[in-house]
């Protein structure tokens, strides 16, 4: 699937974006020019040599935080996904398997999770665990969970109906060796679309989270909270909240742009194969008797 996403334009788009972003979760604090904690006695100022996007209201370089401010938005957003993909999919394709009670007990559960309004309950939750983006980023994977859940059930659906799943089941096969062997690969192309999907939407989780000052202690930076307090002083740097601002969206939207690519790649992958099988449906068999007035 790698190879044939990146085939794309909007694949290898998207992909450059992400490793960018990437990159600077993993270097940002190394390749900021100043302490992004220290401040100074020139608060608000404009761009400069010195400070690529100006200082904040406490004289701190904007640019520094920025990059330093990367790897919380980085791994928060990832923290979410994966613990989505964990809580959601793994029971998504064994409710398929382990009978009516665990599939009743799941789907109530994924209903429940989708009523809950994850902010009010991340707040919650960091009021009794304390001021962590690990604790929220956990707890809101959770509340993201079901559409993991749904999407792996559909296709776990799809594939346990499947001759020859069924045939591994009548002769004996376990329920661990049967996901393993042939549900996993069916299931995993919707899944990597959906935790394609999930990794924007935890951008977007963290940012407004940090934004409201939740989940990161101050002065730690942050996306999200360097866009809070820019826009306390638009009066004195109407451009403060742009850099922010476009990180994240670009951020976002190179998320869905591979998303889609995936999805695109997924369906044409699915559709060759369905018109393979078709013609070897309908391909003679050559190794049968000669029919009827064939050549002598």
């Amino acid at each position: 699937m790698v190879r044939r996403v990146l085939a794309l334009t909007s694949g290898r788009i998207a992909v450059a974006i992400l490793v960018v972003v990437a990159l600077l979760a993993v270097l940002g604090p190394w390749l900021a020019p100043q302490n992004p904690l220290a401040t100074s006695d020139h608060p608000l100022a404009s761009v400069s040599h010195a400070h690529w996007l100006g200082t904040d209201y406490l004289g701190r370089d904007v640019f520094s935080r920025l990059l330093d401010g990367s790897r919380v938005s980085v791994l928060g957003s990832l923290e979410v996904a994966l613990m989505a993909l964990v809580v959601g999919a793994v029971p998504g394709i064994l409710s398929v398997y382990l009978g009516r009670v665990f599939e009743w007990l799941t789907l109530r559960l994924a209903d429940t999770l989708v009523a809950l309004p994850f902010l009010l309950f991340a707040i919650a939750v960091i009021a009794l665990l304390g001021n962590g983006i690990t604790q929220a980023m956990l707890v809101t994977g959770a509340l993201v969970s079901p559409l993991f859940y749904r999407v792996a059930r559909a296709a776990t659906l799809a594939v346990a109906r499947s001759p020859y799943v069924e045939a591994a089941i009548v002769s004996g096969a376990s329920i661990a060796w049967v996901v393993r062997r042939h549900v996993w690969v069916k299931v995993l192309p919707p899944i990597a679309v959906a935790l394609a999907q999930t990794i924007g939407v935890g951008f977007v989780i963290v940012s407004s989270l940090t934004f409201l000052g939740i989940g990161v202690q101050p002065p730690a930076p942050t996306w999200g909270g360097l866009l809070a307090s820019d826009l306390g002083y638009l009066s004195h740097q109407p451009w403060a909240p742009v850099a922010p601002a476009l990180l994240i969206m670009i951020t976002v939207w190179a998320c869905n742009l591979l998303a889609d690519a995936m999805r695109d790649v997924s369906g044409e992958a699915g559709r060759a194969l369905a018109n393979h099988r078709k013609v070897r449906a309908h391909r003679p068999d050559r190794t049968g008797p000669a029919p009827a007035g064939g050549s002598l």
